[in-house]
């Protein structure tokens, strides 16, 4: 059953979600509630969930028990017309899945074409400023053997853009590649935010889950540990070292991140921002110098500020 949506409510809410694979439970009883133009991470040991959690909002997956709606749509009714929801919630995946034969430009311009109907010369004439906005102008004639990993994954990000999303999914976007097109990713994905769109990622990327979100969740084992804003939730470091026992890299690398602002590697900018709220102070607030880079790659946590 729908019910009529409104901006003041939440664009993705999540209730009491289960699911399960034969005996083993995946999502043990998870909720959240994402708004619009919020940017939420839900970070974790690998295995706890979160990629799974992903796949049920766009209904890739479906659930034993629960709800979750977008817009007021549920997501896991019988009738559900899965097409017109994914147009409303885009998905990155960790392989870029783009087609081997076509150019960047006829990537992003294929699902406009063949599954909304448009036009191809206005889906060319939006799929070129799509590639542009990131910072793929000139490559539009280029085949995907042709371009980096990076490069790769941002055709991948225009391509979900294309269909004019009301909210984007990253599955760990960044994990199968190098450091350097980390950082290409992951300031693409910034500026996103930054412009105001929903966002849900999966991520390792501590320092980036600090700078850009909204909210932290902390999975394990199906379940939302910790959740709160990401000064909270990445600088507990009682916490962290509590979770290290239990949770594994995704718990050291909150540690150091703590360990690295006691050193002073983030001292420069770690007194002024611990307490900030809003994301785009928090951004503003690093020197430029550094805000033009994510602040680790990893689970490691190792810092880039170190090699700056």
């Amino acid at each position: 059953m729908n019910s009529i949506w409104t901006a003041e409510q939440p664009i993705v809410s999540i209730r009491d979600v289960y699911k399960s694979y034969g005996p083993v439970t995946v999502l043990n009883g998870v909720s959240m509630d994402v708004m619009k133009g919020e940017v939420i991470c839900i970070i974790g040991p690998s295995g706890s969930g979160k990629s799974t959690l992903l796949r049920c909002i766009n209904a890739l997956v479906g659930i034993n028990r629960g709800s979750i709606r977008v817009e007021g749509q549920e997501v896991h009714e019988a009738n559900v017309d899965k097409r017109e929801l994914r147009k409303k919630v885009g998905m990155v995946f960790q392989s870029f899945n783009l087609f081997p034969h076509k150019t960047a430009l006829q990537n992003v311009m294929m699902a406009p074409i063949h599954v909304l109907k448009q036009r191809p010369d206005e889906v060319e004439e939006r799929a070129r400023k799509l590639l542009k906005k990131v910072r793929l102008d000139g490559k539009e004639g280029a085949y995907p053997g042709e371009l980096s990993g990076g490069q790769q994954q941002r055709v991948a990000i225009a391509r979900s853009l294309a269909m004019n999303p009301a909210a984007m999914l990253f599955d760990e976007v960044t994990a199968s590649l190098d450091p350097e097109t980390v950082k290409e990713v992951l300031v693409t994905i910034r500026e996103l935010a930054e412009d105001g769109m929903t966002c849900i990622l999966v991520t390792h990327e501590m320092g980036f889950a600090r700078e850009v979100s909204d909210h932290v969740y902390f999975t394990d084992r199906g379940v939302i540990v910790e959740h709160g804003p990401p000064e909270k939730i990445l600088h507990l470091t009682t916490s962290s070292r509590r979770w290290g026992m239990r949770y594994g890299p995704t718990a050291t690398a909150i540690e150091s991140v703590s360990a690295s602002r006691k050193s002073g590697s983030f001292e420069s900018v770690g007194a002024r921002t611990r307490i900030t709220t809003s994301r785009a102070a928090r951004s503003n607030s690093f020197p430029s110098s550094i805000r033009r880079l994510p602040l680790t790659v990893g689970t490691t946590g190792r810092s880039l500020l170190s090699s700056s």
